[in-house]
């Protein structure tokens, strides 16, 4: 049996989000079986989290992968850190991802699926693409989303984003290389990944 993919997340959001999304990336696959995602209460809660589940994990084959927003933090030094705990752990097979500079930065990289998502055209406009043409840069993407689209929240955005975000064409390259990532993940470990 091919063991599963653990995720090891920061917030509720992104739990949303890759519960809805990574069955569309992966098609087949189903929650508990083939992925778990854990989310944590926080970036603090997680870091703490990360050497005692990463040590004390006994189910032969499961894989983990640790996402994190990076915040404004230093790229390298926060990913290093991380890995340096996973290195400590036992895993250093673990992927760590982060999200630059938050799970928003995501949704504004894929302006048509954000506008089909909230059935609002005006946030796919030529305008908007050169507003948010480098998504990875935005302080807080969460912040303009909720002044774009006043309806917006974390919770029930990551829902509505998880049926509608797509591996290609999205400009923000964190995101990019999460899908990359995860995808050579399900590879080493047997599972045949599909391009959406």
């Amino acid at each position: 049996m091919i063991g599963r993919i653990i995720f090891l997340l920061e917030e509720r959001s992104m739990k949303i989000l890759l519960d809805g999304l990574l069955p569309r990336l992966f098609p087949g696959w189903v929650a508990n079986q083939h992925f778990l995602c854990v989310k944590h209460e926080g970036k603090s809660d997680l870091d703490r989290s990360i050497p005692h589940k990463l040590s004390a994990w006994r189910i032969p084959g499961d894989r983990f992968v640790i996402v994190r927003d990076n915040d404004n933090a230093d790229c390298n030094q926060l990913k290093a850190r991380l890995q340096a705990l996973c290195l400590a752990s036992g895993r250093p097979e673990t992927l760590v991802r982060l999200a630059c500079q938050e799970l928003e930065s995501w949704y504004v990289g894929d302006l048509p699926s954000l506008a089909k998502a909230f059935e609002d055209p005006k946030l796919d406009t030529p305008a908007m693409r050169k507003r948010f043409a480098v998504p990875d840069d935005w302080q807080k993407p969460s912040v303009e989303l909720e002044r774009l689209i006043p309806t917006f929240q974390k919770g029930s955005g990551a829902r509505t984003m998880a049926a509608h975000l797509r591996e290609t064409g999205n400009r923000s390259v964190s995101f990019q290389n999460f899908v990359q990532g995860v995808q050579c993940v399900a590879v080493e470990m047997g599972y045949q990944p599909v391009v959406i």
